[in-house]
């Protein structure tokens, strides 16, 4: 346990560094084109070079969406924010798992090493959906090899509830669904393979 606390610790830590040095980046971007800096200097070909990557796709994005490309910075920001809690959550999620089956192993317990695998999936799944509909927002083509597996990964459960539930006008609604069935079966699980167990360690 002390071993899957250290390597939470590291992997979280690292993933607020992601963060904390994407928004920098970010607002000097921004306090750079504010301030008219020289568009051939040192400077401002640097902070391009960085945050060139980050921005554009989400300014094509906008731009499809018919909004302002001057937002572009603010929304690359609140994304970014957005995955990183993700990728909290899938840590989370993975390593609260592997201290469920340890657990279980350490007491022989069958049924709730069962019951954890089950949870960590389902919990897995739905994050997998909840990339896929912010890769989505931002337009990542199917050629992606990311949006790839995530579309294949998801589709077995999101094709057929939007036969059930058929997009209305540009809202797709089969997520939603997918996500309170994905935790109906969860507690499901909680209560009959974990029953007494718990399903939190590390948050």
């Amino acid at each position: 346990m002390i071993v899957l606390e250290r390597v939470y610790w590291l992997v979280t830590n690292a993933i607020t560094a992601v963060i904390v040095a994407v928004l920098v980046l970010v607002v000097l971007r921004m306090i750079a084109n504010r301030a008219d800096l020289n568009p051939f200097g040192w400077a401002a070909r640097t902070i391009r070079r960085l945050t060139d990557p980050l921005i554009m796709p989400v300014r094509r994005a906008l731009v499809g969406f018919g909004v302002d490309a001057k937002f572009a910075p603010l929304v690359t920001i609140l994304i970014t924010i957005l995955l990183g809690w993700f990728s909290w959550q899938l840590v989370a999620s993975i390593v609260n798992t592997i201290a469920g089956v340890l657990l279980s192993a350490l007491a022989h317990a069958v049924v709730p090493i069962i019951g954890y695998v089950l949870y960590g999936l389902l919990g897995l799944y739905s994050l997998l959906i909840f990339i896929r509909i912010i890769f989505s927002w931002v337009m990542v083509s199917y050629t992606n090899r990311i949006m790839r597996f995530l579309v294949n990964a998801t589709d077995p459960l999101l094709l057929p509830l939007r036969r059930f539930v058929p997009p209305v006008g540009a809202f797709d609604f089969s997520p939603i669904v997918a996500f309170i069935i994905i935790w109906l079966f969860q507690g499901a699980v909680r209560g009959t393979l974990l029953h007494g167990w718990p399903t939190v360690f590390f948050v």
